[in-house]
């Protein structure tokens, strides 16, 4: 089987690919067809189905693993498929390992990493809260990603994402010594975990009903408080500086933070939040184009495009 990352103009190809989103469309001249985005464990791709009949659109869904026959096209500098069957397969033809996205660090790494963080905060509220958070989630936080779509949307990109902005917090901390280590620290391994309740898991990622009606900081600040509570320590100010890091991490209001930060751990918290975020997003574009050609246009930045220097 041919890997995603491995695809040139011209290939034509006939093998298992995961539907990771589907969405219907209609010609100018009234023909169904169909955008997909197809996945396997180096990337994704976009592809059209053009003159989808009626029994292939039932079969494409987003979730199922499916052979396709296909061509690889250059569009606007940037490959993509142009599907022409697709048939059922048996699940004892392909491993799922193969279409699931995963982190780079193995998951062994990123406990060792978070174990060194949590040992390294000194101040024992905080520390216990980070503990009890965690272990609120479970192994969740190890295997979730922390996006649908725009970034460580893939197999463990919770503990990723969450785990590179405590070392940026750490190192920032060095550089700007009256940001408290500790709180901020703490703040980025936790910020996000209510994102495991968010949404539905690591393969075809989608938000959940809970995800939609509460949103991941709601649901984490709840969970705080039951954490905090068992702890006997909801009264202490460090869980009251810990809340307004989880509600106030987006930075505004209209990013969906109930309120804006107001201590300044919590606007360096978001700043990270946002640059780890946004630094992600383009290096996942870059690795996808040749040098010397640009990006699509990326809504996330105001819709620029962007060079890949050589």
């Amino acid at each position: 089987m041919v890997k995603i990352n491995e695809f040139e103009e011209h290939m034509k190809l006939q093998q298992p690919l995961l539907v990771k989103d589907v969405k219907n469309g209609t010609t100018s001249k009234g023909s169904p067809y169909l955008s997909l985005t197809l996945q396997d464990k180096t990337g994704t791709i976009d592809g059209k189905f053009w003159d989808v009949k009626e029994n292939e659109q039932a079969l494409i869904q987003a979730g199922k693993i499916l052979k396709f026959s296909f061509e690889v096209l250059l569009y606007k500098d940037k490959l993509q498929l142009r599907m022409n069957h697709v048939e059922e397969i048996s699940e004892d033809e392909y491993n799922l390992e193969d279409f699931v996205i995963s982190s780079d660090h193995s998951e062994v790494e990123r406990r060792s990493l978070t174990q060194s963080l949590i040992d390294s905060i000194q101040n024992d509220v905080y520390r216990k809260l980070v503990i009890g958070m965690l272990s609120y989630v479970g192994d969740k936080f190890f295997t979730f990603p922390a996006a649908s779509k725009i970034h460580h949307g893939w197999k463990g990109g919770l503990s990723d994402h969450s785990l590179s902005m405590a070392i940026l917090a750490d190192e920032l901390c060095k550089h700007y010594p009256q940001l408290d280590r500790d709180l901020l620290v703490s703040a980025a391994l936790i910020h996000d975990v209510g994102k495991t309740a968010e949404l539905s898991g690591p393969v075809t990622t989608e938000y959940t009903l809970e995800g939609k009606l509460e949103g991941h900081i709601s649901l984490a600040n709840a969970w705080l408080s039951e954490v905090s509570e068992k702890l006997g320590v909801q009264e202490r100010e460090e869980t009251v500086l810990m809340h307004h890091m989880i509600l106030s991490h987006h930075g505004k209001m209209e990013y969906g933070s109930p309120v804006a930060p107001m201590i300044i751990e919590a606007e360096a918290l978001y700043l990270i939040d946002n640059m780890d975020a946004r630094l992600t997003s383009l290096k996942m574009a870059l690795d996808a184009i040749k040098p010397g050609t640009w990006t699509s246009r990326m809504f996330q930045f105001e819709n620029r495009q962007f060079y890949k220097h050589k």
